[in-house]
């Protein structure tokens, strides 16, 4: 992460490698682009690997009046890809990267090679029981002592998994959220959640512009396979591929298995 972009969201941190085709990464809730860190080294052997923490998460800016919604973020990434230069990149989305990339590319005509959608927020409803809880009350959570924060933290994140992840990948992943920005911006998500952002989108999903992979962790705690199967009826000519005995992560949780699901998508 060794690049800021400016963005019409605020900075933007950001990181490359590799050589080849481009490939660009999109990461969702409440992850950053350190949950890319086990597949980047593969992939970066056959591609030049683009990858960014979104506004509002990781190492991006994170300023208290900051919009970070998927409008914003549909936004950026269409920006991104400017800022970036690329016309058609291939791209990898997980989580609500899937409604993020979907939407630079059904409302702000960016472009891709083909599409790769990971257990991805795409469809109605989205978001637990404790992610309804939390952005009712946002104030009585803004306020909690940090250890308490901390401990919600690891426990939303372990809510996702079925495979226990290195203790150092559990430790990136909360980190961004631990000091002062990163407590309120973590709960400023949950209050700027909002389905309209995917159900505006959801009737053209049929108009997708290029070759599309689904691939869906199997066991995943957030979103069901049946959500994924939902997906893949309204995209019937995507590829749809589950992967057995993984959770809401397969990038951290399944690195192999992934990069395996990712090679023919992406012709390697």
């Amino acid at each position: 992460m060794a690049h800021t972009a400016d963005t019409p969201a605020g900075p933007v941190a950001w990181g490359s490698a590799g050589s080849g085709p481009p490939l660009v990464l999109a990461h969702g809730w409440p992850w950053s682009s350190v949950s890319w860190h086990r597949i980047i080294p593969t992939l970066a052997e056959t591609h030049s690997v683009h990858w960014y923490d979104m506004p509002g998460y990781g190492r991006s800016g994170k300023r208290a009046d900051q919009p970070t919604g998927l409008d914003v973020q549909g936004q950026v990434f269409a920006h991104m890809l400017t800022h970036w230069g690329l016309d058609r990149p291939r791209v990898v989305a997980h989580d609500f990267g899937g409604a993020t990339t979907l939407r630079a590319h059904l409302l702000h005509g960016a472009e891709f090679d083909r599409l790769v959608l990971m257990n991805v927020v795409a469809m109605r409803p989205w978001g637990s029981a404790f992610f309804d809880h939390v952005g009712r009350h946002i104030d009585a959570f803004t306020g909690l002592p940090p250890h308490i924060h901390a401990a919600i933290v690891r426990a939303y994140i372990d809510g996702a998994l079925v495979n226990d992840l290195a203790p150092d990948d559990t430790e990136a992943l909360v980190a961004p959220w631990l000091d002062d920005a990163g407590r309120a911006s973590f709960y400023r998500q949950f209050a700027q959640a909002d389905e309209r952002f995917t159900a505006e989108i959801e009737p053209n999903y049929g108009e997708v512009r290029c070759p599309v992979k689904i691939i869906w962790g199997e066991v995943d705690p957030w979103i069901p396979l049946d959500r994924g199967r939902a997906l893949h009826a309204l995209m019937p000519g995507a590829v749809f591929e589950t992967l057995p005995g993984v959770g809401h992560l397969p990038q951290l949780e399944a690195p192999k298995a992934v990069l395996l699901a990712l090679a023919d998508a992406l012709d390697v």
